[in-house]
């Protein structure tokens, strides 16, 4: 790890997910859970709204450890994720990962790992444990 990595050291994306993103991963994952793609049906439900399936929005974290933080080469040795508030269709989140420990004898970081809505509603927060793998 050449790359030294301090507690403290964050990386945050914004993103909102769209209605043909929340269908293309519908079938990819193969969750066809109707309070995701059906309107009528979600409105039904708690929620009023369709939402957006939950670990698709926790795959921003993927896409930040890969990236970002700490970078190509990265490889996830584990993630605890709890949900804690509906995330809905064009509804912008910010991502966040934020190093909370560097293991002195080996490459691996532990991470926060944050959701947040635009009205400062925590979505999703967990932790992760990262093989640190990139320069």
């Amino acid at each position: 790890m050449n790359r030294k990595f301090q507690v403290g050291d964050k990386s945050t994306l914004s993103k909102a997910f769209t209605q043909s993103e929340v269908e293309e991963f519908a079938k990819i994952s193969l969750d066809d859970n109707p309070v995701h793609l059906d309107k009528e049906y979600a409105e039904s439900t708690a929620f009023g709204q369709p939402i957006v399936h939950g670990l698709l929005v926790a795959s921003l974290f993927s896409g930040l450890i890969g990236a970002r933080l700490p970078g190509h080469g990265s490889v996830y040795l584990g993630q605890n994720i709890s949900f804690k508030a509906p995330v809905f269709i064009n509804e912008k989140i910010e991502a966040s990962v934020e190093v909370v420990h560097v293991r002195e004898d080996k490459p691996i970081l532990t991470l926060k790992t944050l959701c947040v809505k635009s009205d400062g509603t925590v979505a999703i927060e967990g932790e992760a444990v990262v093989k640190v793998t990139c320069v």
